[in-house]
């Protein structure tokens, strides 16, 4: 019996695209991160704070959020899923609820920017991993799927804010109803996170192609990985394409509002437009990496977003084709977020996937600081978005250059007898 459910894909009574179902409704909540803005306007008008001010609260939910996904990486390696995919649902829906009774910029800076934070990170630690265990054979398109729901939650979430909730509860309620329904979302994906059986290969699984049967030939510790030269090549490719996306979706609304983008078509990019074409990055483009490759898939979504880019400034006010360019700006940046983690459980291994994939997500933390900061800083300068725009296709060509450069990390038996690991 037991042989069979793990040969079917199961344990028992319990299908493995459950587990997509648990890190789908995870990440879902934890994803409202991206629908910030939703709440800038209302803390500015009730508190009279200035944007540089309600901007730092998302900077620092960015960094503690990087931060501490290395550590509940490694929690979660060593002690499973369940623990800290409870502890990040229970932090985050305790910030939302916490943040109802802001009255100060520090109040908000604990509330939502560190216990936010860490419950992103504690939450968002765990589905990769999990994923990439149940999925040998579809890893891309598992990870895609569940960590797409991290891109659509602005989506979902942000327009039910500011249309319906704010207006017609306020914004304290909004948060305590928001934390409510992220507790009871969180704690379902939380108890659907659980690692295969040891041993665990899917039906069929002998029949999987190159491109995804090319795994890691071992286990890299944390260590191991760090004296890979692959590794930096993908830090700095994750660092710079994920800030050049990150600098042009930043400065998107004051950018539309420039060049007299309607209030209303505005708000449908940002939350609708960008939110499913970030999902539809992760999961699209993962599915792809299944198919052709992970850093191939990377190289050319990175090739895209560095000409994306500028044609987004060209296109100007023109709605019909402003649409479409934010739709693939937020595609490419979607896909970074989730075949850097595809490709870190091929060529690392799954066993320490949690902590190895948070150390290389520390370049997403880099990124979310340093990008809307240039961009900020080159609107000063020049009192216009083409600069930024022009930078974010620069920083687009260096992350390409160094995906190009990348090869897959390799096992070698050196003279000592002792593993190492070098190219191939």
């Amino acid at each position: 019996m037991a042989t069979s459910a793990m040969q079917s894909g199961q344990q028992p009574g319990v299908n493995r695209w459950w587990r997509v179902v648990g890190g789908l409704s995870m990440n879902l909540a934890l994803g409202t991160l991206y629908a910030w803005s939703v709440f800038v306007a209302p803390l500015e008008q009730q508190f009279g704070w200035k944007r540089a001010d309600t901007s730092m609260v998302f900077t620092i939910a960015v960094m503690v959020f990087a931060l501490s996904f290395v550590v509940a990486g490694r929690i979660q390696d060593k002690f499973g899923p369940l623990y800290c995919s409870l502890a990040g649902g229970i932090l985050v829906s305790l910030g939302f609820y916490l943040c109802s009774y802001t009255t100060s910029l520090t109040y908000l800076f604990i509330c939502f920017g560190v216990i936010g934070g860490l419950g992103n990170g504690f939450g968002y630690a765990t589905p990769i991993p999990v994923m990439a265990k149940w999925f040998p054979d579809k890893r891309g398109l598992a990870v895609g799927l569940a960590v797409g729901g991290y891109g659509a939650g602005s989506a979902i979430f942000g327009p039910l804010s500011q249309l319906k909730l704010i207006p017609s509860y306020g914004l304290p309620a909004t948060f305590r109803i928001l934390g409510a329904i992220f507790f009871v979302m969180t704690m379902i994906g939380a108890l659907l996170l659980k690692n295969p059986p040891s041993g665990y290969r899917p039906a069929g699984r002998a029949a999987a192609t190159a491109s995804q049967s090319a795994g890691a030939s071992r286990e890299f510790s944390p260590g191991e990985m760090l004296r890979t030269p692959t590794f930096y090549l993908m830090w700095v490719g994750y660092a710079l394409g994920c800030s050049a996306g990150l600098m042009v979706i930043s400065q998107l609304v004051p950018f539309a509002k420039s060049v007299g983008v309607a209030a209303a078509a505005l708000s449908t990019m940002t939350l609708v437009v960008g939110a499913f074409g970030n999902a539809s990055g992760r999961i699209l483009s993962g599915w792809m990496s299944d198919k052709l490759g992970r850093i191939n898939v990377l190289r050319t979504m990175i090739g895209i977003s560095m000409i994306a880019m500028p044609a987004l400034y060209a296109v100007g006010s023109n709605v019909g084709l402003l649409y479409p360019a934010v739709f693939i700006v937020y595609w490419c940046y979607g896909t970074q977020l989730s075949v850097n983690g595809v490709a870190t459980a091929d060529f690392w291994g799954t066993k320490n996937a949690g902590i190895n994939y948070g150390m290389l997500f520390t370049a997403w933390g880099v990124a979310g600081i340093i990008g809307p900061r240039i961009g900020g800083t080159l609107f000063d300068k020049y009192h216009n978005y083409r600069a930024a725009f022009y930078t974010a296709a620069g920083l687009a060509a260096v992350a390409l250059l160094c995906e190009l450069l990348v090869r897959r990390p390799a096992v070698v038996r050196v003279n000592t007898g002792r593993n190492g690991a070098t190219f191939r």
